[in-house]
């Protein structure tokens, strides 16, 4: 499995900058990950944090960030990478949303349990350095990453030069938060599972915007916690009334 990540990510995106130079395509923009930084230093993370990856997908992508920064370099191209925290939520108007087969993110896997279609959810650990133990993430609305995709894009078009730019909310939430907010928005009880910490989990990954926010003159829209879910609940329910 680990091995996909770099089939995936890193020779698929040299495929893709060899077409790219053969087509005299000259922009890009890439998905990339805070996975990048590792265990973080220093919160909120900025852009110039250290690079230490602790898995195969952060390394993975932080190759595709060299590459891109060597092709652009040798073939005058430029890019923006764009490293997400953690994506979440749905269209708010139910038209498109993520299914996953097999689902990993938490927030549609505790949406799971709510809507019945999952006996529980796996709590990975809860003896990390956190108030209440568990792991705390940075969820950042779908809405708002097409958002900063179309403002890079604008940047690009205007003459702007390579840069990353972290894309998260600037608040922290953990496991136990986001079910509590499951909970609270579905009406539903939430069974959980203490099971043990996961290999390759940082206690808390939580990043600063500001960059983004300055260069690109990017909004939130969806920095509230609840908000995410209520949007990603209905989508959950929606697919599940279609599919089950």
């Amino acid at each position: 499995m680990r091995l996909k990540y770099y089939r995936n990510n890193v020779l698929g995106t040299l495929t893709l900058i060899e077409a790219m130079r053969d087509h005299g395509i000259r922009n890009i923009i890439f998905s990339s990950t805070c996975a990048t930084y590792g265990n973080p230093e220093t919160l909120p993370i900025s852009e110039d944090h250290p690079n230490f990856p602790i898995n195969p997908y952060g390394f993975s992508k932080l190759m595709v960030e060299q590459m891109l920064k060597d092709f652009s370099s040798a073939y005058d191209t430029r890019y923006v990478s764009l490293r997400y925290f953690n994506a979440a939520g749905a269209d708010p108007d139910v038209e498109t949303g993520e299914h996953h087969d097999p689902e990993t993110h938490l927030i549609p896997l505790v949406i799971d349990v709510a809507l019945g279609r999952r006996a529980h959810i796996d709590i990975f650990g809860t003896d990390y350095s956190t108030p209440d133990g568990t792991c705390i993430r940075d969820y950042i609305h779908v809405s708002d990453l097409a958002d900063a995709h179309l403002a890079s894009l604008e940047y690009l078009s205007q003459g702007g030069e390579s840069e990353i730019f972290n894309l998260g909310n600037g608040k922290g939430f953990s496991v136990k938060e986001v079910i509590k907010t499951v909970k609270k928005v579905s009406g539903k009880n939430i069974s959980t599972r203490i099971a043990g910490r996961r290999e390759g989990d940082p206690p808390v990954l939580v990043g600063s915007s500001q960059k983004a926010k300055n260069i690109l003159g990017w909004k939130l829209k969806y920095a509230d916690l609840e908000a995410i879910v209520e949007t990603a609940f209905e989508w959950h329910k929606k697919i599940s009334a279609v599919k089950y």
